[in-house]
Parts: structure tokens; sequence; C-alpha cells
């Protein structure tokens, strides 16, 4: 198995995959995918030179799973932001490779460190399969006597070379709200560009594509679970003041989210499931401007 295990700090623990299809890094703080870099291609995810590896502290970049709740809790702002699961250590589960790519599994159960902060059992189970494509699965699972619900996203940290250059499409007539400043509805005309700080969800469960002319590709983003996206990028001023992040990342990265955001919250019964999972493919720009698979062994 192309695994090893090294530690950031003492004591965490983080999965260094190293096969011919893919390299990657899992931190078990938070079943935190930091890196995802197809064989031959740039780094599909970013992850912050500026990121902080201490338990209890979110990693900025990768793609953090935030659950059970989304942004900060409506029951207490106090609460941890984007929930506690991307600032738990999880269990690492069985592992698989096959000549296209590994697959890992790590769960998370509820204690009564997690019960002080949510009043709930749980099971969560993340399946991250790792190739020339990348799927992270987030499976939950109510062990309990009562429902409960949850918002929560896959919150995707995606390397961009110029964010200036990036369009987003796939978007063109979905209502959206814009939280950046005072919070409004709207209805996006056309493709996404970026000019400034961009902090929406939109309602929608269809694929979305990131054209990056810089990096000569296009990313395809497919959501299950889900009928909101969240897109993100903090511009300068924001940048400027988040301590785990340079001043010039913003040019770097966009955070496009496969969520159960807001209204698209998600009540899961006793003995009930969800699964919320996201899909992200690799499409090359060749020479001549024609799109060619990266899954075709190439």
């Amino acid at each position: 198995m192309p695994i090893c295990r090294t530690e950031a700090i003492p004591g965490y623990p983080i999965l260094e995959i190293d096969h011919p299809a893919v390299r990657a890094r899992v931190a078990l703080h938070g079943a935190h995918l930091m890196e995802w870099t197809p064989a031959g291609q740039a780094a599909g995810l970013y992850l912050s030179p500026d990121a902080v590896y201490q338990p209890g502290k979110p990693i900025r970049g990768g793609v953090p799973v935030c659950w059970p709740w989304f942004g900060p809790s409506a029951v207490d702002s106090s609460l941890p932001m984007h929930g506690f699961a991307r600032i738990r250590f999880w269990e690492p589960g069985e592992f698989s490779e096959d000549e296209t790519g590994v697959t890992l599994k790590f769960t998370l159960n509820d204690d009564e460190e997690t019960r002080r902060l949510w009043p709930h059992a749980f099971r969560l189970e993340l399946t991250i399969s790792l190739g020339a494509t990348l799927r992270l699965a987030l499976r939950m699972m109510n062990p309990g006597d009562a429902p409960y619900t949850i918002t929560g996203a896959l919150h995707t940290y995606l390397t961009v070379g110029d964010i200036h250059q990036v369009t987003v499409s796939g978007l063109s007539g979905v209502d959206y709200l814009d939280t950046v400043g005072t919070p409004a509805r709207h209805r996006q005309e056309g493709d996404l560009v970026f000019d400034r700080e961009i902090d929406r969800g939109y309602d929608t469960a269809s694929p979305i594509t990131l054209h990056d002319p810089a990096l000569q590709r296009d990313l395809i983003i497919t959501g299950t679970g889900s009928h909101s996206a969240v897109v993100w990028n903090p511009w300068i001023a924001k940048s400027r003041l988040l301590a785990d992040l340079p001043d010039e990342a913003y040019l770097r990265f966009l955070c496009v989210e496969t969520a159960n955001a807001r209204e698209d919250s998600v009540t899961v019964p006793p003995g009930g499931m969800h699964e919320l999972t996201t899909t992200i493919r690799v499409e090359r720009l060749g020479e001549s401007g024609s799109l060619h698979c990266l899954d075709r062994g190439e």
C-alpha cells in the first residue's frame, strides 16, 4: 500500500499517499484532505502555506468537512465556526488500491465532548477516492432515538492559476444568496467572473465547471445529496485579515463547495442516513483549445 504515516507536529498524524496515478495527503485531524495531485498535473487543491496544524484549530485549504452546521451555529454563536467535525481527530478505517488510485475511509462518532456542543448521537463515515478523479462521500447516520437536523459542506479549496482569468459556468439562471455585506437574493446571469469578494450560496444541484486558462484546464464539480452550492473567494481585504492565509492567496484558489447550506438543511430520522458527495474531474485544454479528458490515461 503506497501510504505512509507522518506527523505535522507530535500527536498530529498525516497520511501521505504516493501512487502512480496520484499524490495526496490526509490529516486525521478532521479527516482533512490536504492535497490531491493527479499524475502529471498541477495540484487540484489549494493548501495555505500558513495553515495551522494544532488540535482544535481548522486547517486552511484542502477540503474541510463542515458539520453539523455550516457557518456560525444558529443556536450559539460562540460554538465553533462550521461545526466540530473539521477539528476532531477521526479514526482511519480500511484502505484499498488498484491501478486507478487509492480509496481511504474514516469514521467519527459522538462522544461526551461532542454532545456538549450538539446533543445528538451520530456516526460519520468519510470515503475519499483518489486518482485522476477525486470523490468524497460523507455518510451521516443517526443511531439515536430522535431525529437531528444538520447543515454542512465539503468546503473544497480548488487551486487556480490566476483568479482574474477564471470563469465558472453552470450557474446561469440560478438564484443565489449573496452574503457579502447585507445578505440579498439575486439570480445569476451568464458565467461567474471574479473581480471582488464572492460569498454566495446557489440553489442548484447541477454540475459546475471552473474554467482555468492559466492552468490550461477545466474542473468539473458534481455533487449528490445536495441542492445548494457555495462559491467563495475572500479577495484582497479579507485575505489580509486571515492570519492563516497569505495576503496574495486569493489569486490562487476558489472554493466551490457541495453543500447542505441554509434552507437546504437535512433531517436524519432515527436509524436513518444521508450521504453528501462531491466529485471533481479534470479536463485539460489542448494546444488547439479543444478539451480532452485526463481519465483516458493521458
